[in-house]
């Protein structure tokens, strides 16, 4: 992985014409079934990818002009908040720690740290916010991914997300 500078943006760890990002793996019932977050902090819609041999997962949020922090976040121009990005690849990678080790199931992660947070651009509805997550490391109460955020392929946020056992 490229070194991280404040100036320019990593390399996408999507390999965009290889990766089919248009099927559904898991469905939101899918990660329901998974995570425990309800209601307006549900931040994923769905998994296009997953592969553990690549260390790689792939899922998205429909970013719509109805949704709850639209009036407020910013009148006239709404910006999906950088924290709920943060908070979707954050439930990504529980979803993935979760499903790469079932018989943890009971266990809920909470954030341990960011590291490395940039926001590239805008996110504005209507759009599909694409969320990618890639493992560093994991461990029994604790993991590390390194995760980017896209509409298209531009990049929209990128950052480290470490998860801990709360």
């Amino acid at each position: 992985m490229p070194a991280y500078t404040a100036a320019m943006a990593s390399e996408p760890i999507i390999d965009f014409d290889s990766v089919n990002l248009t099927e559904d793996l898991f469905t939101k019932a899918d990660i329901l079934a998974v995570l425990k977050q309800r209601g307006t902090f549900e931040m994923l819609d769905g998994i296009l990818h997953m592969d553990f041999e690549s260390n790689l997962i792939i899922g998205y949020k429909e970013i719509q002009s109805t949704d709850w922090w639209v009036p407020d976040h910013i009148p006239g121009r709404p910006l999906f908040p950088g924290a709920l990005m943060v908070e979707g690849a954050a439930q990504l990678c529980n979803f993935d720690y979760l499903k790469r080790q079932p018989d943890r199931a009971d266990l809920f992660f909470g954030f341990g740290g960011l590291d490395n947070t940039r926001f590239r651009s805008a996110v504005e509805p209507d759009c599909r916010l694409i969320i990618a997550a890639k493992v560093e490391r994991i461990r029994s109460r604790m993991f590390i991914y390194y995760t980017q955020g896209f509409v298209g392929q531009q990049l929209a946020f990128e950052t480290q997300i470490r998860g801990v056992v709360v």
